[in-house]
């Protein structure tokens, strides 16, 4: 890529029909490590109009009504009004829950098994994951994804403290963000799309999304007079969520990493417990890439595992820190190797994942909340001085 370009990334908000599944998907996984530290979870959700389909493999000691927390879930989310087609209380749930396969238990369990190769917990599929940190911003994180998570979170904060009245749940926004030398310099466009009542007026959402949100959230500094507010912009947003729209777990990969600034391995977070890879490797990435910045080893980094379904050590582990690194790649490859463990065990130990804390990461990116490190282990920056003494 050129030092000089222009890149965008989008956020969703809470009531976008993907994100009211992810939720749900993470309240369901919530409920039952909150009851049993070692369910197994993979729990998909779909919405459309006034049905909620919740399904996928959970193998848990947990007791649970499902229908009460996707209900729960949905209402927290805001799909309370009258007018709702998708409303919290009138939503019809079907349940399509079944248990683990064996077949990956025995893969993804300590203990032996005919044909695996190690009495070691496994990895909970094949896969390959990516984690990525850029001191662009405080969060270490890329900042297009970093200002439109944070337009979404304020228009929620707003909707939910209940001083405009018009605003739902549904929202999208998007900034792009111009580089020169690979540093952000300006804001060239920002697009704010949010549900509203049929009242309200288009100049009246314009004005306030422009005064009250954008100018009140983004750097001062990097907004300029030429840049452009893209406000709602077809014109109209009434119709919005699981009603305008069908939701599916798993479909805002993106939004949910680094805004496509940093590479993505496909694999889905919401819905998962930390014995799939997809999570909770994808979160070690994040990890590992954020400290190596920290350390002042490298500007930009990101590092990718590749894992084995039933494996307890990742088939690959490869650092690049595009040209940004002060010693070579392969040197903080191997430091890294020294100061942190890939098994997926030692993931789950080190950053303490068989807790009830996958709701807070649902909306608003996984990566990048500094505000509570007690949950979000993975921004923690405690490996960084370990990560300077092991390059040599």
């Amino acid at each position: 890529m050129s030092k000089n370009y222009i890149f965008s990334s989008e956020s969703v908000g809470e009531g976008h029909p993907d994100k009211v599944c992810d939720t749900i998907s993470d309240a369901v996984l919530d409920a039952c490590l909150a009851q049993d530290k070692f369910s197994r979870v993979a729990c998909e959700c779909y919405a459309k109009s006034n049905l909620v389909i919740v399904g996928g493999e959970i193998t848990t000691k947990a007791r649970l009504d499902y229908s009460a927390i996707a209900r729960q879930a949905i209402r927290e989310i805001g799909y309370t009004h009258d007018d709702d087609v998708f409303h919290a209380d009138r939503v019809l749930i079907m349940n399509a829950i079944t248990q683990q396969s064996p077949d990956i238990a025995q893969g993804v369990d300590a203990r032996s098994a005919e044909g695996k190769e190690t009495a070691e917990q496994g990895a909970g599929d094949q896969g390959l994951m990516f984690g990525y940190a850029t001191n662009e911003t405080p969060e270490l994180m890329p900042a297009p994804i970093m200002y439109a998570h944070q337009l979404g979170r304020e228009l929620t904060r707003i909707r939910k403290a209940g001083r405009i009245k018009w605003l739902r749940p549904d929202s999208k926004t998007q900034v792009s963000v111009q580089y020169v030398d690979d540093q952000p310099v300006q804001i060239t466009n920002v697009v704010v799309s949010t549900q509203h009542s049929a009242d309200a007026k288009h100049r009246t959402i314009k004005e306030f999304v422009i005064d009250d949100v954008i100018k009140k959230v983004l750097p001062k500094h990097l907004l300029r007079k030429n840049t452009k507010f893209l406000i709602n912009p077809t014109g109209r947003f009434v119709v919005g969520g699981p009603q305008g729209d069908t939701g599916l777990t798993g479909r805002k990969i993106i939004v949910d990493s680094y805004g496509g600034m940093g590479r993505h391995g496909g694999g889905a977070f919401s819905g998962k417990d930390p014995s799939k890879v997809d999570r909770s490797a994808a979160y070690m990435g994040r990890y590992v890439a954020k400290n190596i910045v920290a350390s002042g080893l490298a500007t930009s980094a990101e590092i990718q595992f590749a894992y084995a379904i039933g494996h307890p050590d990742p088939v690959s582990v490869c650092v690049n820190t595009f040209g940004t690194g002060l010693v070579p790649d392969d040197v903080i490859e191997k430091a890294v190797c020294e100061v942190f463990s890939f098994k997926p065990a030692h993931i789950i130990r080190q950053l303490d994942l068989l807790r009830p804390i996958y709701s807070g990461t649902t909306n608003y990116g996984h990566f990048g909340k500094v505000d509570d490190l007690e949950s979000i282990s993975w921004e923690r920056t405690d490996k960084a001085a370990a990560l300077k003494r092991a390059v040599k």
